[in-house]
């Protein structure tokens, strides 16, 4: 069987160039990435301006969409999961949230993280590889196409499995995509690129001049809990964590973000608080707490209410901007990496009482 060529990854000028081969010209290029971008087609039969011999055409070499949806859960909160299995049958997991009139995905760079954080599931099985552009593209566009005709993404997050900075090219090239009139016309300043801090790749980054917010997977305020929590911090340090993100910010003028997941004993104490505010003090920086998600399998915990609250406290009173990132999606292993861990591990699939889906 001929292997298709993904649109998503090949992109407009080599469509172009086999549409103007074939003998039509190559403005029906532009008008099928439309379909695909403006008017949420996911076959070309829908295409129903463009000349049917060119659809036929186009449907015998040319492929829209490369993964499969193997499974769709929904939360009672309005949350949407995808797993979605890849051509080479791996699965990658991507999450859309609607919040008042903020509609969010959440996507993955990577299959499963080589990065080895200790509470997450993501990286369990360690890295498989990089996702490509058009895997990238895919997840935003499944995800958008369950939203309402009359509904729009209006935030992206690059969140989901692996680390986002280690498949920068790829990420950069599907994100300038998105943002392109060619594309969803989406502002750089609405989405949001997290790392577990790559030095090297944050100053890449930040030569390049895009708008996007930057968010730092810290965890932890001192170099012997961040080597615990974050494995990979025993080779980078965090003091050249903090220099980057400074570095990125001085550069593109946009606050930087430290993400922090909360886990019960082990980095919510009083001390921890007072050496993270101490840490963030004299920058602009805003730290987002995340009560823990548990994942079976992993001995860490969620912190009480209580633990929250005064680990809160304790940063805001030494002068630091701070929030806590409201919960979403529990009940369908929102967390990522836990969907696809239950899937790959044979377990059964839990099957909620269906909620209305965001968007139908």
């Amino acid at each position: 069987m001929i292997s298709k060529t993904s649109i998503l990854d090949a992109g407009l000028k080599p469509l172009q160039d086999w549409i103007t081969a074939a003998g039509f010209p190559s403005y029906r290029a532009k008008q099928v990435m439309q379909w695909i971008f403006e008017r949420r087609a996911d076959s070309f039969d829908t295409m129903s301006d463009v000349p049917k011999r060119l659809r036929e055409l186009l449907a015998q070499e040319w492929c829209i969409f490369t993964t499969t949806v193997a499974h769709h859960d929904i939360s009672p909160d309005g949350t949407d999961k995808l797993l979605l299995t890849c051509a080479d049958d791996r699965r990658i997991e991507c999450v859309l949230m609607a919040e008042d009139d903020r509609r969010t995905v959440c996507i993955s760079t990577q299959v499963g993280c080589g990065m080895g954080c200790v509470f997450c599931a993501s990286g369990l099985k360690g890295v498989v590889r990089n996702l490509t552009r058009g895997e990238l593209l895919e997840q935003v566009l499944r995800l958008r196409n369950l939203l309402p005709p009359d509904e729009r993404l209006t935030n992206i997050v690059v969140m989901g499995m692996g680390e986002s900075l280690a498949n920068l090219d790829n990420l950069i090239a599907a994100l300038d995509q998105i943002c392109s009139p060619q594309g969803l016309g989406m502002s750089q300043r609405r989405i949001t690129v997290s790392t577990v801090g790559l030095p090297e790749k944050m100053y890449k980054l930040a030569e390049l001049d895009r708008q996007y917010h930057l968010a730092v997977s810290l965890h932890a305020p001192t170099e012997a809990l961040r080597n615990e929590l974050v494995p990979i911090n025993e080779k980078v340090g965090l003091t050249a964590v903090i220099e980057a993100a400074d570095a990125y910010f001085q550069r593109s003028g946009r606050q930087v973000t430290f993400e922090y997941v909360m886990l019960s004993g082990v980095n919510d104490r009083r001390e921890d608080a007072l050496a993270l505010a101490g840490l963030l003090k004299s920058r602009k920086a805003h730290v987002n707490v995340i009560p823990y998600n548990p994942v079976e399998g992993l001995p860490f915990e969620r912190p009480t209410p209580d633990a929250i609250r005064r680990f809160v406290d304790t940063i805001r009173a030494g002068g630091v901007s701070i929030s806590v990132r409201k919960t979403k999606g529990r009940p369908i292993d929102a967390a990522c990496g836990q969907l696809r861990r239950r899937f790959d591990g044979n377990e059964p699939l839990r099957v909620l009482e269906q909620q209305p889906t965001v968007g139908s």
